[in-house]
């Protein structure tokens, strides 16, 4: 089973879950985000001609607003078949940080489906710097506790997206939250 189709299979559970938790949180699967933005030209007038590119995502969590407008929270890239060679890493990492270039609140992570009893391998420590989160499964489906897992993982993690999110774009207001203290935890299990 490739990687489309097995992030296909468990999305919908995965929503159903986070929904359960926040209303507001919704999973779409394979949507392009844009990762750069390029001016191609400037007019006297003001205006300029844009351009953006984008990658697809494998699974993207995203913010459901009132006005029917959404914020891409979270993207976890998912590679299934249990090995990630150092290039996968490096490359995954580097989509992360251009994606951060446009959404700068944005989260990021990995996810390893049938990984059978091996752990994390070392290589997505040293290569995957950009990650947020990096989880494995045993197995192409998840078992109770590794879907807890990645559920308490992606609550957490739009969490620390809308909280980047304030901090970022409310920086300048008088009467914004003030922060002393910022700290990523590191959990490891």
């Amino acid at each position: 089973m490739n990687e489309v189709e097995w992030v296909k299979q468990f999305a919908p559970a995965v929503e159903t879950r986070l929904r359960s938790i926040d209303s507001q949180l919704s999973v779409l699967t394979g949507k392009k985000l844009p990762y750069a933005y390029e001016i191609r030209a400037y007019f006297d007038s003001g205006e300029n001609k844009r351009d953006y590119m984008d990658y697809e995502t494998d699974l993207l969590i995203i913010e459901q607003l009132l006005d029917k407008g959404w914020i891409p929270r979270v993207i976890v890239e998912a590679k299934c078949g249990g090995s990630i060679t150092t290039h996968d890493a490096i490359t995954y990492s580097h989509k992360a940080l251009t994606h951060r270039q446009v959404h700068p609140y944005l989260r990021y992570g990995i996810l390893i489906g049938e990984r059978g009893k091996f752990p994390l391998p070392g290589r997505l420590f040293r290569h995957g710097t950009q990650f947020d989160f990096m989880l494995s499964w045993v197995g192409a489906d998840a078992t109770e506790d590794e879907m807890s897992d990645f559920i308490e993982v992606l609550i957490k993690e739009v969490k620390a997206s809308r909280v980047m999110q304030e901090i970022i774009f409310e920086s300048r207001k008088k009467n914004r939250q003030h922060y002393t203290v910022l700290h990523k935890e590191l959990k490891l299990k």
